[in-house]
């Protein structure tokens, strides 16, 4: 598939580093200003796949643009504006070391520990008798270690954190109040569209000042986990596998062609027939988390059209 941005190399005035993650690449420049494109690279298991999904990024960086436009009255981001359909320019922070990650539903990662008969999960006990997806009694903060491209995220508890000195307990407070906050922001977003949030990640960094803030991305089909509300009760009484809509497909077509990011595992082939149904689940999933008709951006050269749209807004606010 041609037409997707994998990589990037842009020399942007007063550039002082480039950081590359597994999805997105984050341009740090001087006046403490990030450029941060998110590209069409898939991440699976914590393993980057060998091609890119058509406007995988233009999708990721627009849900996350919008949610944290309906989150800002609650808790405050890093974001100044979105100059192209890939890009989201802000003031730079530093990350914590940790993803917050909260779970409403016993799902994914969760689920997989669960029937291995592990009932706690980063220092939180999971109760007795649950079924795959029911509901926890109360949303689960089960944080992970941000670990660099190549690595795994690891699980981590509350208690290791501050042990660790990884974040202060004073700063760990906040962080798992705008947490709460966030995720119920998000599970009321998503009733509106007849949606459950399951699960999500959320992650933060602090301003020069000392400000803690949202960093990243939110409530996006990346990092997070959805299910359709309507037909939830009578699947789970049924026990049959929930309607989702998350990046869960891709894992479970991984899954049932013997790949989990394991040693000596290889990658599946991805067919241009296949990578054109994962970008239609994409758009799919945009348009059932907005609420809004997804609009295709121009992609006959989007290193370019990048470019020169960051080139603009930057010579604007300088």
């Amino acid at each position: 598939m041609g037409n997707t941005i994998i990589d990037t190399n842009f020399n942007f005035p007063g550039q002082q580093s480039l950081y590359k993650g597994k999805v997105r690449e984050v341009y740090h420049l001087e006046n403490n200003i990030l450029v941060m494109v998110a590209t069409d690279r898939l991440s699976a298991f914590d393993v980057v796949m060998p091609k890119g999904i058509p406007y995988k990024g233009q999708i990721l960086n627009q849900i996350a643009t919008k949610m944290m436009a309906d989150t800002a009255d609650i808790v405050p981001n890093w974001l100044m504006a979105t100059p192209d359909p890939n890009v989201a320019v802000g003031f730079a922070c530093e990350p914590f070391k940790v993803e917050m990650v909260i779970r409403g539903y016993l799902s994914g990662h969760a689920a997989r520990e669960y029937k291995l008969g592990k009932r706690m999960l980063c220092g939180v006990p999971m109760p007795h008798g649950m079924s795959e997806n029911d509901k926890f009694p109360s949303p689960i903060i089960t944080p992970a270690t941000k670990a660099e491209m190549g690595d795994h995220d690891e699980d981590i508890s509350r208690e290791a954190i501050l042990e660790r000195g990884i974040v202060s307990e004073e700063d760990y407070l906040v962080l798992e109040k705008y947490t709460k906050a966030l995720f119920q922001r998000g599970t009321e977003i998503a009733a509106k569209r007849g949606l459950i949030l399951v699960d999500t990640k959320y992650e933060f960094g602090k301003t020069k000042d000392g400000k803690i803030v949202l960093i990243d991305e939110i409530h996006t089909p990346d990092s997070s986990r959805y299910f359709y509300a309507e037909g939830y009760g009578e699947r789970q009484n049924r026990g049959e596998a929930q309607k989702q809509l998350s990046k869960e497909f891709v894992r479970q077509w991984l899954i049932s062609n013997n790949f989990q990011g394991l040693k000596g595992q290889v990658v599946p082939e991805m067919t241009d027939d296949y990578i054109q149904t994962v970008s239609e689940r994409y758009i799919e999933l945009y348009e059932n988390i907005t609420g809004e008709k997804f609009i295709k951006a121009d992609i006959s050269d989007i290193q370019s059209r990048i470019e020169k749209n960051v080139l603009g807004y930057l010579s604007s606010i300088n």
